[in-house]
């Protein structure tokens, strides 16, 4: 794929609604987002195609749930690639952006030449929501299942959710005249509004997993699969959308749905490890602990998986024991 410069809505997710289907949606378009994240690591391709699915699919999430903190998607198997995790945190302030990270576990001798999606294991897909201090968090689990981590994320809203829902996504390596070849993903998320009927909860859907087309009947099946043949209809480069704007898109997909937008939310990349956090962390361990931390130089250092960051410290000055000596 070759594009233009930058554009003005690349890095945002536009909501929007589809008033004679009574249906919700967002578009998703990241940039410099999948730079930020994919970066900070020297993953291969196969890890990298499915840590660029997950980045836009929380994206595309995250912006739908009314969040004050945080939301986190996993995904733990036992193939090549362990885990992948990301984090979406809500803006402090309104008209702010968003923040994501994202990193992956593999064992890279394990991997193969084989899709992307065949790297992971049996496992599970696993949705947390953290709203701060003073509130429960939630988790939602459902099975891996399907092709790919759109299917995992659809069975999950249908199964934990009972919303019916379908993402359409596009992503991949783009070159830009006189820049370097980097990562670009667009996509589209659709959920149906109203509640399901008391009925789907006795139902077990196909394979045990409940999916959209088992919380729809009547009207609402009709509306549900009318949308989704015209959401069929999209291509890979109206979603990506170096030429078409979400706006267009929306348009040329569902102009006799009346869709209608709103303001789109600005999504960056953004960690929030620290200094402070890694020591806080440490606190829980005692000074023997740490001392089977320490390193042949005499320090304690940490990693973060997320963006990288090193850090180095005094063991004298971690831990629970050395918090309570300060203290003093």
């Amino acid at each position: 794929m070759t594009f233009g410069p930058k554009l003005a809505w690349d890095d945002s997710v536009l909501p929007f609604q589809l008033d004679v289907p009574d249906m919700r949606g967002r578009v998703a378009r990241l940039d410099g987002v999948l730079d930020g994240i994919l970066s900070q690591h020297d993953y291969p391709p196969q890890v990298e195609a499915l840590v660029a699915e997950m980045t836009l699919l929380t994206a595309l999430i995250g912006q739908t749930i009314k969040l004050r903190w945080k939301l986190s998607l996993q995904v733990q198997s036992k193939g090549a690639v362990r885990m992948i995790a990301t984090d979406y945190f809500a803006p402090q302030v309104e008209g702010e952006p968003a923040r994501i990270r994202a990193y992956a576990s593999f064992d890279r001798e394990r991997l193969t030449g084989a899709p992307a999606m065949e790297q992971i294991g049996e496992g599970y897909f696993a949705i947390l929501i953290d709203q701060g201090k003073g509130t429960a968090p939630y988790q939602g689990i459902t099975p891996l299942t399907g092709g790919t981590l759109s299917d995992c994320a659809e069975a999950y809203f249908a199964q934990s959710e009972q919303l019916p829902t379908r993402f359409s996504l596009s992503f991949g390596l783009s070159t830009e005249p006189g820049a370097a070849e980097h990562w670009r993903a667009g996509g589209i998320m659709l959920q149906h509004m109203p509640k399901a009927s008391p009925f789907v909860a006795e139902q077990t859907g196909s394979g045990d997993v409940l999916r959209a087309p088992d919380l729809v009947d009547g009207s609402e099946e009709e509306n549900w699969n009318r949308v989704n043949i015209l959401l069929d209809t999209v291509d890979e480069l109206e979603l990506i959308g170096p030429a078409l704007p979400p706006t267009d898109l929306l348009v040329r997909l569902f102009h006799e749905e009346s869709p209608r937008v709103y303001d789109a939310q600005a999504v960056r990349f953004g960690c929030t490890c620290s200094e402070d956090r890694v020591r806080q962390t440490l606190s829980i361990y005692s000074a023997s602990d740490i001392e089977k931390m320490t390193t042949d130089d005499g320090r304690v250092t940490a990693d973060c998986q997320f963006c990288g960051a090193h850090y180095d410290l005094d063991p004298a000055t971690v831990g629970f024991e050395a918090a309570q000596a300060q203290g003093e």
